[in-house]
């Protein structure tokens, strides 16, 4: 361009054109190129086409002589040669679409007159493409003219000159001229902009993401770059911001509007683009839709018919008129559904052009709505039926289609499917709903703690019209009495088939409740446990299961001594319920498993997993529920120590209706522990008392998995009642039916304190072995400071400070303080002869376990039960033993062990009868 510009200066007319797709920098080449010219005497002219104004005739060589005319305002002749009123300089009005030939031969003139014989005259046109016909003829009889003349023409062009096809237009092209090419950046040259915005050399997976979202466009890459250091200097990978929207929308519009609508299309239909005629939506020809595309290509908007970046596609939508966008969707939804195309596609733009076709519409709409929420997409479910829902007239329809809005916000947020359900809540006891429909709007009525109406509900459903609506009625009323601990409807009058007892699910066909049922109505082995573990592997498919049921099928073989089984079950629902978005599963079944693990005395976990279910849903998608991870994170922190987060806890705001369900009952137990921890003996008692009398108002037979009796027996020990303490304990003991190990543990533990410290070591001992079944080693850690507390009190030392040791490591293991004094886990003082640790042991292993339990004040029948050998055997080692050891009664044992540092007691042993049983 300098050596054309010399040349020119000589008095040889030169004519420049620079190419390249939109974007590629021809207007800041010719920017640049001007700006050097600044130090030369030459005469600069400069002009932008557009091709919004190409039917304005003479726009361009306007915008030239306005630009002469502010230099030479003293000419007169330039308001001869342009038929436009130069004195005002106001726009050009309307003019006749040919300009006549005398009006290009004056304004040839006056911008010749411009180039006098000392001066050279540059005239630079940016967007020479979009040029209307009359400045191009004109420009072309100007390089006819200047062949000997100071006149430099550069024309920025994207080598795509649209529909012009006239006489001139192909002489322009016939003219000598040099060519400047702009092709778009590599990847290399982008990484070497990037480089120098950056200050060092960045790695090749962020110039490649740059490259790829560009295509090497200048402008892009320079827009990316802006939006993505605009918040720090570190360049990372490519974030598409204001500053990208800005320059796709510069590009887009400096083409004609054809390749607009072209454009427009391509981004509504996406990945249909390929397989849709985007002529017939673009209003255009195939070779007019295929030479748009290539025009967007080169501007590095396009690849292939996709958009580069969706963020690209997205501003292309932005920057229409919303109706005719909705209109755009609407033709495209029409074209596709004549086309036979999948529902979720057709769905896809009826959303997006707010519209249901009458004939079809509502259908497509459905169709969609269920492989939405079968692929775990609960926004595109819950907007294709709320569009439905809008348009629909029949009530029936409206109701199953709230229902079916509401069972799929459900999944990630119960409260929003509140106001679908709301209004059901009538046509639910009318019988006006399907039997679905109406359970879940009674699941919603429990949820949300409206107990005696559900219950209504239920007793108006209990004749069942076929097998599958008893099933369902079945499951209704189970999950009511045993998940929420509802009081049956009419306590003095039941309605019949409402069975209290877990029994009267036996009918539903052996499903997942009848087998529940089993284990809470005393009936828990191995085998029944995993049963029910096993039916819960179809957990992969969640929308198949009703999650209040599964969570009281989790807590029911937790509370039936398989804590470990029902963590295992938890966790594999727990990573199904993330992989799947389920939001709602994910609250509800961390909440459990933060329960299990208290169960299981883990209570540091308990208190992280339980405020991370908190969190999870907001506290009126909670409901009623919201008892149970703020009960588990109380009683945790409660047990770690942590009581002033246990303080903050119960500031929390809870619906009064959860104290109408066991929710209520296990928040109130975990303040009343609370309160004890905090010196709070009265207030505690308070809300043992209020447990009771809720539990005795709503189903009786949960009392066995509430202990709220011996709740009762250590508030009254605190307070000084030990009188009364032992009542509780007893009558919690005498409860009929089977119990779980830990709560019978909890009550041995409370009478053992009411004891004398003979009858107390073996009350202790039963609970110990009890908490050992069921893995709770928090209370583990508890029994077994009590149970040493009880042998120093007896002067037997030496056994105190090995149940001691036993308590240390428990509590260890829970990650809480040790609940024995620091002098009960100091070696005594042993003989020199004592064995070294690096020596050979003196006991064999079976030797060590018997001699382990014997030391722990444990029989011979006791031994011999446990480690399942005849007591004879237990006789033998323990003469082997006594002579190892050297000793001459069952007494020294303790103390002998503690002497010989014997470690299969803390280690082999120990491992074998921990508490993780």
């Amino acid at each position: 361009m300098a050596e054309a510009f010399t040349d020119s200066a000589r008095g040889n007319g030169r004519l420049v054109i620079i190419t390249g797709g939109p974007g590629s920098g021809k207007t800041q080449l010719m920017h640049e190129f001007l700006t050097a010219l600044n130090s030369t005497d030459a005469r600069i002219l400069t002009g932008t086409a557009s091709a919004a104004e190409r039917d304005r005739p003479m726009n361009l060589v306007g915008q030239l002589l306005r630009d002469a005319e502010a230099e030479c305002a003293s000419s007169h002749r330039t308001s001869t040669a342009s038929p436009r009123p130069a004195e005002g300089r106001r726009p050009l009005g309307p003019a006749p679409q040919a300009a006549p030939a005398p009006a290009a031969e004056a304004a040839t003139e006056t911008l010749l007159h411009l180039a006098p014989d000392e001066r050279p005259l540059v005239i630079a046109l940016d967007d020479a493409h979009a040029m209307d016909p009359a400045s191009l003829r004109t420009i072309v009889h100007l390089l006819h003219r200047s062949r000997s003349r100071r006149v430099l023409v550069v024309c920025a062009t994207s080598g795509h000159f649209g529909q012009i096809r006239s006489a001139a237009h192909t002489e322009l092209l016939r003219q000598p001229h040099r060519r400047v090419r702009l092709a778009p950046l590599c990847e290399a040259s982008v990484g070497d902009l990037l480089a120098a915005q950056a200050g060092r050399a960045l790695p090749a997976h962020v110039r490649g993401a740059y490259h790829r979202a560009t295509a090497g466009s200048p402008l892009l890459v320079h827009a990316l770059l802006d939006d993505s250091t605009r918040f720090g200097p570190e360049i990372g990978a490519p974030i598409a911001g204001a500053a990208y929207r800005q320059a796709v929308l510069s590009l887009l519009h400096r083409g004609d509007a054809g390749h607009v609508r072209v454009a427009r299309a391509l981004a509504a239909l996406g990945p249909l683009a390929r397989t849709v005629p985007v002529g017939e939506l673009a209003g255009t020809t195939a070779a007019g839709t295929q030479e748009a595309v290539e025009v967007l290509n080169s501007s590095g908007l396009l690849d292939g018919h996709a958009f580069r970046h969706p963020t690209a596609a997205a501003a292309v939508l932005e920057d229409m008129d919303a109706t005719a966008r909705a209109e755009l969707h609407d033709r495209i939804a029409h074209m596709l559904y004549r086309s036979g195309a999948p529902a979720a596609e057709v769905a896809r733009h009826l959303c997006a052009a707010d519209r249901v076709p009458a004939r079809w519409g509502a259908a497509v709409l459905r169709a969609a709505a269920e492989q939405a929420l079968a692929a775990d997409d609960v926004e595109r479910c819950t907007a294709c039926l709320g569009l439905v829902l809008r348009d629909c007239a029949d009530e029936r329809e409206r109701h199953a289609l709230s229902v079916a809005l509401a069972r799929a916000e459900w999944r990630t947020n119960p409260a929003a499917a509140g106001p679908h359900l709301e209004p059901l809540r009538e046509a639910a006891l009318d019988g006006e709903l399907s039997m679905r429909d109406t359970a879940t709007v009674l699941r919603y009525l429990l949820w949300q703690g409206d107990t005696e109406l559900a219950a209504r509900a239920v007793a108006t459903l209990v004749h069942a019209q076929s097998p599958a609506d008893a099933q369902i009625v079945a499951e209704v009323e189970f999950v009511r009495q045993w998940f929420y601990g509802v009081a049956l409807p009419g306590r003095t009058a039941q309605v019949a088939g409402a069975d209290p007892r877990p029994r009267q699910t036996r009918g539903n066909g052996g499903g997942l409740a009848a087998r529940v049922a089993a284990l809470l109505g005393g009936e828990a082995t191995d085998e029944s446990a995993a049963a029910v573990a096993q039916a819960l592997q179809g957990g992969h498919r969640l929308d198949h299961l009703n999650l209040e049921l599964v969570a009281m099928t989790l807590l029911a073989i937790a509370h039936a001594d398989r804590p470990v089984l029902a963590a295992e079950a938890c966790d594999a629902l727990l990573e199904c319920a993330v992989q799947r978005r389920a939001t709602t599963w994910q609250a509800l079944l961390g909440a459990i498993r933060a329960e299990i693990a208290l169960l299981q005395g883990d209570v540091t976990t308990a208190s992280r997993d339980a405020l991370s279910a908190l969190g999870t849903l907001a506290p009126q998608s909670w409901g009623v529920l919201i008892g149970l991870p703020l009960s588990t994170a109380i009683s945790a922190h409660t047990a770690l120590g942590s009581y002033a987060e246990a303080g903050e806890l119960l500031k929390h705001d809870v619906p009064e209706t959860m104290f109408r369900t066991v929710f209520g009952i296990q928040y109130l137990r975990a303040r009343g522990h609370h309160y004890l921890a905090t010196d709070r003996p009265f207030a505690a008692l308070g809300d043992f008392e209020t447990c009771g009398r809720l539990l005795r108002e709503g189903n009786p037979s949960l009392q066995k998995g509430i202990p709220w009796r011996s709740d009762l027996a250590l508030a009254n020990l605190r307070i000084g009642k030990a009188r009364t303490a032992r009542e509780w304990a007893e009558e919690q003991l005498r409860l009929p039916g089977g119990h779980s190990s830990r709560a019978r543990a909890m009550a041995l533990r409370l009478l053992a304190a009411t004891c004398k410290p003979h009858r107390r070591a073996s009350l202790l001992r039963e609970a110990i072995d009890l908490l050992k079944t069921c893995g709770d080693r928090y209370a583990l850690a508890q029994a077994y400071a009590d149970l040493s507390a009880a042998h120093y009190e007896l002067g037997e030392y030496a056994r105190a400070r090995l149940v001691a040791r036993q308590a240390a490591r428990e509590a260890e293991a829970c990650h809480i303080e040790s609940p024995v004094d620091e002098h009960l886990l100091q070696d005594p003082v042993r003989p020199e002869a004592a064995e070294s640790e690096g020596k050979p042991a003196i006991l064999s292993d079976a030797e060590c376990r018997v001699a382990g339990l014997a030391a722990l004040g444990y029989t011979n029948r006791e031994i011999s039960g446990r480690l399942h050998v005849t007591i004879s055997t237990v006789e033998q080692h323990l003469t082997r033993v006594y002579r190892k050891l050297n000793v001459a009664s069952r007494s020294e044992l303790p103390s002998k062990m503690l002497e010989h540092r014997i470690p299969k007691l803390s280690d082999r042993w120990a491992d074998t009868h921990s508490s993780a049983g």
